[in-house]
C-alpha cells in the first residue's frame, strides 16, 4: 500500500513592504512522503516572497510538485493557461531548466541547503544563458529553524522588508535572509 501525503493547513498573512503587497492566504499543503518539512516550509516561504496581487486562477499556486515531473513546485498561469512563473526547488538538472525556461515567462530556482552552493558553482555559467532564469537561495541553518515552527495547522505572519523575511507563528519566530544568486 502506498504511503499517502500528509495535509497541512496554513493561514498566512503577508506584509511585503518592499513590493507593497499585503494579503492573507489560506493554503492547503500536501507533504509528499519523500518530502521533508524543511522543503515544504521553503515552498511556503517562496510562495510568500513571490506572491502578488493577482487573484483567482491567475494567482501563484502550489502544484502536485514531487508527484509529477510535468509541473514545478509552484506556478502562476494566466487565463490563457500560459505559465507566467515557474518555481522549482532544489538543484534541477540542465534538461529540466531548459524545459522550464522554454515553457514559462519567468523561472525561479529556490536553493535551500549547503549542497546548493556546489550546484550553483557548477551551473552558474550554463544558467546564465537563460534570460528568464533567477536563482534564490535560503541559508540551510535558517531553513532548519523555519521547520521548527511547522505544525499541521499554522497561523503565520510573514513580514518582508529590505530583503529580509520574518516568519512568526504559534511555535516561534524565524528570520530569513533570502538572496538572489548572481545579482547585486
Amino acid at each position: 500500500m502506498a504511503i499517502k501525503a500528509r495535509v497541512y493547513k496554513a493561514s498566512v498573512q503577508v506584509s511585503d513592504m518592499d513590493r507593497h503587497h499585503y494579503q492573507g492566504y489560506d493554503i492547503t499543503l500536501a507533504l509528499h512522503p519523500s518530502e521533508t518539512e524543511e522543503r515544504m516550509m521553503v515552498r511556503l516561504a517562496a510562495f510568500a516572497l513571490l506572491a502578488d496581487d493577482k487573484v483567482g486562477d491567475e494567482q501563484l499556486s502550489f502544484t502536485k510538485g514531487l508527484s509529477t515531473e510535468e509541473e514545478p513546485d509552484l506556478w502562476q498561469k494566466n487565463f490563457s493557461d500560459e505559465i507566467l512563473l515557474w518555481v522549482e526547488l532544489g538543484q534541477p538538472d540542465e534538461k529540466r531548466l531548459r524545459k522550464a525556461c522554454g515553457r514559462a515567462q519567468q523561472v525561479v530556482v529556490v536553493n535551500y541547503n549547503d549542497k546548493s552552493d556546489l550546484w550553483w558553482q557548477q551551473n552558474k555559467g550554463k544558467n546564465s544563458r537563460f534570460d528568464n532564469l533567477r536563482v534564490l537561495h535560503f541559508p540551510e541553518q535558517q531553513v532548519i529553524e523555519l521547520a521548527k515552527i511547522c505544525a499541521r495547522s499554522m497561523q503565520l505572519n510573514v513580514t518582508i522588508q529590505d530583503g529580509e523575511m520574518w516568519v512568526s507563528g504559534e511555535l516561534g519566530e524565524v528570520a530569513l535572509t533570502p538572496t538572489w544568486r548572481g545579482e547585486q
